[in-house]
């Protein structure tokens, strides 16, 4: 209570009374202040009394508290950016932290080894196994992947089997804990070798990718001690000896035994042993089927290794012959790759389980069809220009496919991979759309050229009138009547019923060309969608690889879409009457069929799709650069192809003669609106045609650089004239 006395009589002091230096003075504490002799006898101020000894130790400890307590709030106070924040660390503090941040990052490391580096994948062979594709009646067609074979044993195998890979990829197997520090010491030291282990060519050729840097060897060294970790050595040889590659597309050591020795692994000599153990460095540099010389060289030192190890002596070295090669034909003569084959295999493995044993699946491929139609692709008079056919079932099996003239020459795939566009084969969605709202084929529509709009296109010839039906606008193909009818109906609902038939194309709202055809797209979608029309349940997946009838759930859950019967009908009336009396024909069959044609700007690609009786065909010329074709159109050769595919693969007899009739067909052919006037009239069915006009007659065969013309003057042969370029069809 001193203290507070102190400063309670010192508030109370009179001004004048404050004069000396002792009277200004207030200390700190007790012990420090003088006593007067008004301590003790002035009684005229009243203030409490203290005691008559100071608690000193008392004091210190309260005044302790205080400079702890200020201390604790400005450590509180510190930011972490601050020096002081850590400088008053304790050394506890420290080690506690940092015994946390090492549990941290070593879950880290493990999460990451669970999930980048699963011990199961290390049982997986490295490449996908060999496929082998048989058509729909047992057919081989293809054949592709990695020749691999069971995985091997340690235990089953020859002790001088394990001992050659070991003597010559790592010594010192036994004993390491997945790296060897003197292995790689050695490789730096003497610039041989790559001082990995056999375990860190495991997590290499198991995990990572060839890349070659230091953040790929620090992945591979913490994978590999990671394998060791819950694998044992034996366990690690054989994954190893399993999944190497050996040259000549053969992955692992029972694949290069059969391949190179005709034997089982477990059945190798020593001197085999060790000419494939060479192999591991550079297995197509040391391919002993076409290097042996430098396989037998390697095949030295892998036995010079060997003696060095203890393995062999001497004189066992020296007695060991020469291996021969005993490479035998197991596999047949089938081709790696088709065009439906590059289509299929991705398909196949997508599915399929990672395993050593070979996988034989049967597709959906007719290989009669498959046979007809590279036949008839390769016979057409088109040029230098590509084919592509894709004949599939109502269903999408896919059932016939040609990517290209010439395989080997291109293995790119047009009727898969090539998106071009669809010409007038896509009115035949605009007109679906319109047959959906409530449109009829004897509705009219003006055909009168468009004159207002940034978007004018014309029809070929300028042939107009003021107002034709649906039907005949269709089998006509009138560019100006499509456009209309795109406008009436409105694009959001073209391009809808486009979504529902499966065309994923891109397409934009608002845009007319859209009904022309301008959207690119491939042909084994576009050929789909026509598809979905004539099963009329859509959308329609192609696919390479039988599927049973779907059950109750799948039909539950699936979503289709289908016409109604009457609008299928008039569809169908029109596709008809394009193939019949319009612009496709050239491909009228002598039974139902329905089909359209396509030509695009300036004759860059020419199209025919359609179907009859159970197969759905799509056709494609075109140029690779998309440079224009000579004047092709979509009615002429790949209405053709389409018609003697369709006979062939229908087996349609030929038709006999028509009886010459009095009464002709009231409705007559249709004069295409889609392709020049005067188009050429055809003769056969091997690209030949006659044009007529008033100054005579023209002779040409597609695919021939000159034309007979046989006019006034007499007959002369010339070259055909130069295509001028034509509105989109």
């Amino acid at each position: 209570m001193a203290f507070f006395d102190r400063f309670w009589k010192g508030s109370r002091a009179p001004a004048d009374d404050r004069g000396g230096a002792d009277e200004g003075y207030f200390a700190t504490y007790e012990s420090t202040r003088p006593f007067g002799d008004d301590d003790f006898d002035n009684d005229d101020l009243t203030r409490p009394r203290s005691a008559s000894f100071a608690d000193f130790d008392a004091w210190d400890a309260r005044l302790g508290r205080v400079d702890a307590a200020l201390a604790s709030e400005e450590r509180r106070r510190q930011r972490w950016w601050h020096r002081a924040y850590w400088q008053e660390r304790s050394k506890l503090w420290w080690t506690g932290r940092a015994a946390l941040a090492f549990v941290a990052a070593l879950t880290l490391v493990i999460g990451w080894l669970l999930v980048t580096a699963p011990l199961s994948k290390s049982l997986e062979p490295i490449a996908p196994p060999q496929v082998t594709l048989l058509a729909s009646d047992g057919t081989p067609i293809a054949r592709q992947g990695a020749v691999v074979e069971a995985p091997v044993k340690v235990a089953d195998l020859p002790p001088h089997v394990t001992q050659a890979f070991i003597a010559i990829e790592d010594r010192r197997f036994y004993s390491h804990w997945g790296i060897d520090p003197r292995g790689i010491a050695r490789a730096a030291w003497t610039g041989y070798g790559g001082g990995s282990t056999i375990t860190q060519q495991l997590a290499k050729f198991t995990f990572l990718t060839a890349e070659q840097s230091i953040s790929r060897k620090a992945r591979e060294a913490l994978i590999a001690i990671w394998l060791e970790s819950w694998l044992t050595k034996d366990e690690i040889l054989e994954r190893y000896l399993s999944n190497a590659y050996f040259g000549d597309n053969q992955y692992g050591l029972r694949a290069a035994s059969l391949h190179y020795f005709y034997r089982q692994p477990e059945k190798l000599r020593p001197e085999q042993a060790a000419m494939l153990a060479g192999l591991l460095q550079a297995p197509s540099r040391y391919a002993p089927t076409k290097h042996y010389d430098k396989a037998r060289k390697r095949m030295d030192l892998v036995v010079g290794s060997m003696v060095a190890a203890g393995y062999l002596t001497q004189a066992e070295a020296d007695a060991l012959p020469d291996p021969r090669i005993d490479v035998r034909t197991r596999d047949g003569n089938l081709p790696t790759g088709t065009y439906f084959a590059d289509w299929a295999l991705p398909l196949a493995r997508e599915g399929m389980e990672a395993s050593y044993s070979r996988q034989v699946l049967t597709t959906t491929l007719d290989s009669r069809l498959q046979a007809l139609a590279t036949r008839i692709v390769a016979r057409a008079g088109v040029g230098g220009a590509q084919v592509a056919l894709v004949a599939m079932r109502r269903n999408g099996e896919v059932v016939a496919m040609v990517g290209g003239r010439d395989y080997a020459k291109s293995p790119f795939n047009r009727a898969t991979q090539a998106k071009r566009q669809p010409g007038s084969t896509f009115k035949t969605i605009v007109y679906l759309a319109a047959l959906e709202n409530g449109w009829e084929p004897d509705d009219t529509i003006p055909n009168t050229p468009i004159t207002q709009g940034s978007y004018r296109p014309k029809n070929a010839g300028g042939r107009y009138s003021d107002q034709i039906t649906l039907k005949e606008a269709f089998a006509a193909s009138s560019n100006v009547a499509a456009v209309r009818l795109f406008q009436a109906v409105g694009s959001e609902k073209v391009i809808a019923t486009a979504r529902r038939l499966g065309i994923a194309a891109p397409m934009t709202e608002g845009d007319p060309s859209l009904a022309l055809g301008t959207s690119s797209m491939t042909l084994l979608e576009l050929t789909s969608a026509y598809a979905g029309i004539a099963a009329n349940e859509y959308p329609v997946e192609p696919h390479a690889f039988p599927r049973g009838k779907r059950n109750f759930w799948q039909w539950l859950t699936t979503r289709t879409h289908s016409m109604s019967s009457g609008e299928h009908e008039d569809l169908e009336e029109m596709l008809r009457a394009a193939i019949n009396r319009g612009t496709g024909r050239n491909a009228a069959l002598p039974i139902a069929n329905y089909g359209k044609t396509g030509t695009t700007q300036d004759y860059r690609d020419a199209l025919f799709v359609g179907y009859a009786g159970d197969l759905v065909v799509g056709v494609w010329i075109g140029n690779d650069d998309n440079t224009p074709l000579k004047r092709v159109t979509g009615g002429s050769v790949p209405a053709r192809i389409w018609r003697d595919f369709m006979y062939g693969a229908l087996k349609i007899e030929a038709a006999p003669a028509p009886r010459a009739s009095d009464t002709p067909d009231p409705e007559g052919p249709v004069q295409p609106l889609d392709v020049p006037e005067g188009g050429d009239i055809p003769l056969g069915q091997e690209g030949a045609s006659i044009r007529i006009d008033e100054g005579g007659v023209t002779l040409r065969q597609e695919g021939l650089p000159v034309e007979l013309r046989v006019d006034g003057q007499g007959v002369a042969v010339q070259p055909p004239p130069q295509t001028t370029p034509s509105p989109p069809p």
